[in-house]
């Protein structure tokens, strides 16, 4: 998996509109966030936030579980769940989406 790939997935996620076909679940949401961090920052490097911070501290833990692994099988993980689920949809919009991320290189 290459940083461009990875770095078209990333744009392609930002860009998704809330009420748009391709709506990630949170599971997914959480799942992005925590290899967007693993494959940018590499391991959590922040104090865990404070017990109020419901949201915080959902981010924080899902990041901390991906604790280790490399940048390159972050990029890698990304990817593949955002392939996952636009193959799922399937619309063309979807399909667009699919092509670019395999003609990044």
């Amino acid at each position: 998996m290459s940083q461009a790939q990875f770095d078209k997935a990333v744009a392609i996620v930002k860009s998704l509109p809330k009420d748009g076909p391709i709506k990630p679940t949170q599971d997914e949401q959480l799942y992005f966030y925590k290899y967007y961090k693993q494959g940018t920052e590499g391991d959590v490097n922040t104090a865990r936030p404070g017990m109020l911070d419901f949201v915080g501290k959902a981010k924080w833990d899902a990041w901390d579980s991906v604790k280790g692994v490399s940048k390159e099988d972050a990029w890698a993980k990304y990817v593949e769940k955002l392939l996952e689920i636009l193959n799922r949809v399937g619309d063309e919009e979807s399909k667009k989406y699919v092509a670019e991320i395999e003609a990044a290189t």
